[in-house]
């Protein structure tokens, strides 16, 4: 029999009112565990704790809330292979992959470990005489974190740390796709020291926990990264009791080539960009749009590559591309492989299922061509490995192009010239932007979020988040007259 793991709530590892069963994608006879669902009342008792436990730890002194977070990121980085391999088993992007997301989850703690002795004031002198100004940033209170399964320890932890470093409780609904990594992540929390309730784990299924958790009035923030629609849903209610909320949603990024551009660059950048975590990534690179003088050469390069590309179990050596995340999101990109040619893309390579020795969602990357910016593939989120190429006539052209879109997180070129470099970097409708390089990758200690549908709120990550996770006060005070 597997076996079960509990939530953590309020303090105390417990059972649900049912459980979930976590599966192997890259081979579906490997029963990761089964995973307890949180109840309504659970979830109303971390909550509670947690508005308590946040006042003891807002307390704490700075060094002490240092050494917890630094802590949790240098056991993360020390067990990155270990964890790695648990989030590549779960999730199915290959193991390289998944062990430098763990890496990087550490280097998010040990970032906002540091800032924990960062967070200096201001002072000024007030209009009115003998009187001074004090501001400084406070925490916000609870912070209900809904995180993706996508990156299921990297984007919790860019969530959580610094909602901790501020002075915050911390409720966190991992996606429950891949509970494993939330679960092994909350062990390595859970033995810090910090007060009972500070950080609670509540697994359950978006419809039940997450609604409710973002309908509470005993919530003063949210952080969420998922769909469009889920986002929409979560702002409809979060304005009810006036929840400050911070979201990261879709996007449909772009990488233009140019005619100047090195092809051998390029395609090596779409690739990556296009099909690295099997394209299920909120920066990857599903539009590639790329100047008519060297479309045909970029192509014929492209399509190689990706026809070249190892397509395998997770674990195993040499693995470019691993299994889809689930059964649903298989049918969903293979519905778009459908879609996009009815629209009259032709698809060059790939884009269909493919029979492994393990019994797994695996599927080829695909590249569409002679797609148009208007054709439903190049305007929705495909969270695929499936990306399409755009002939355009100029620079101005690829520019329009790249910005015709409802989203803006990521969007990248390749050119030589430093002018375009320049006019693109300035130009593009994207709070991302990227040149001779992939769209996909950000560093930790810079800001990330986008424009139009891919982001709303304040800015993740770096000094950015402090806008989100604390409030302003303002004090004035009179010393009086000197004796």
């Amino acid at each position: 029999m597997s076996a079960l793991h509990q939530n953590y709530i309020a303090g105390e590892w417990v059972s649900g009112t049912s459980d979930i069963e976590n599966r192997n994608p890259s081979d579906l006879t490997d029963v990761i565990g089964m995973f307890a669902q949180a109840s309504a009342d659970q979830l109303d008792a971390a909550l509670d704790k947690a508005k308590t436990a946040q006042a003891e730890w807002a307390a704490y002194g700075m060094e002490r809330k240092q050494a917890v977070l630094m802590a949790i990121g240098n056991e993360l980085m020390a067990r990155a292979e270990e964890l790695g391999t648990l989030l590549s088993r779960e999730e199915g992007k290959p193991f390289a992959e998944g062990k430098g997301e763990v890496y990087r989850a550490g280097q998010f703690f040990t970032y906002y470990a540091a800032e924990c002795l960062r967070q200096l004031g201001e002072n000024a002198d007030s209009v009115r005489d003998g009187v001074e100004i004090d501001v400084r940033r406070e925490a916000v209170g609870v912070v209900a974190v809904i995180s993706p399964w996508n990156f299921p320890t990297a984007t919790a932890s860019w969530k959580i740390a610094p909602a901790l470093c501020y002075g915050n409780a911390v409720v966190w609904k991992p996606a429950n796709i891949t509970p494993a990594s939330a679960v092994a992540l909350t062990e390595i929390i859970a033995r810090q020291d910090i007060p009972k309730g500070l950080f609670s784990l509540v697994m359950g299924s978006g419809r039940d926990i997450g609604q409710r958790l973002v309908e509470s009035p005993k919530v003063n923030a949210i952080s969420f990264t998922g769909s469009v629609p889920v986002g929409k849903g979560i702002a409809a209610a979060a304005i009810q009791n006036l929840t400050k909320v911070q979201m990261e949603m879709g996007s449909k990024n772009a990488l233009a080539v140019m005619d100047d551009a090195d092809l051998d660059l390029a395609v090596t950048l779409a690739l990556g960009g296009a099909f690295g975590g099997t394209g299920q990534k909120c920066t990857a690179s599903s539009r590639l749009i790329v100047h008519n003088a060297v479309h045909d050469a970029f192509v014929e390069k492209l399509v190689a590559g990706t026809q070249a590309m190892k397509v395998g179990h997770a674990l195993e050596t040499g693995t470019q591309m691993g299994p889809v995340v689930s059964e649903q999101q298989l049918s969903e990109n293979l519905a778009y492989v459908d879609l996009g040619k009815t629209e009259g893309a032709e698809l060059a390579c790939g884009g269909a299922r493919i029979e492994m020795p393990h019994d797994g969602y695996y599927m080829s990357p695909g590249v569409f061509l002679n797609s148009t910016n208007d054709m439903h593939i190049n305007r929705e989120e495909m969270f695929a490995p499936l990306t399409s190429v755009i002939k355009v006539g100029n620079y101005d052209e690829a520019l329009a192009t790249v910005n015709d879109t409802n989203f803006g997180l990521t969007s990248g070129i390749v050119t030589q010239s430093l002018a375009r470099a320049t006019h693109f970097r300035r130009n593009a409708c994207t709070g991302v932007v990227t040149v001779n390089l992939p769209t996909a990758g950000t560093d930790y200690h810079v800001p990330f979020g986008g424009r139009g549908d891919s982001s709303y709120g304040p800015r993740e990550q770096g000094k950015a988040a402090a806008e989100f996770y604390t409030t302003v006060k303002t004090a004035y005070i009179s010393a009086g007259k000197p004796l």
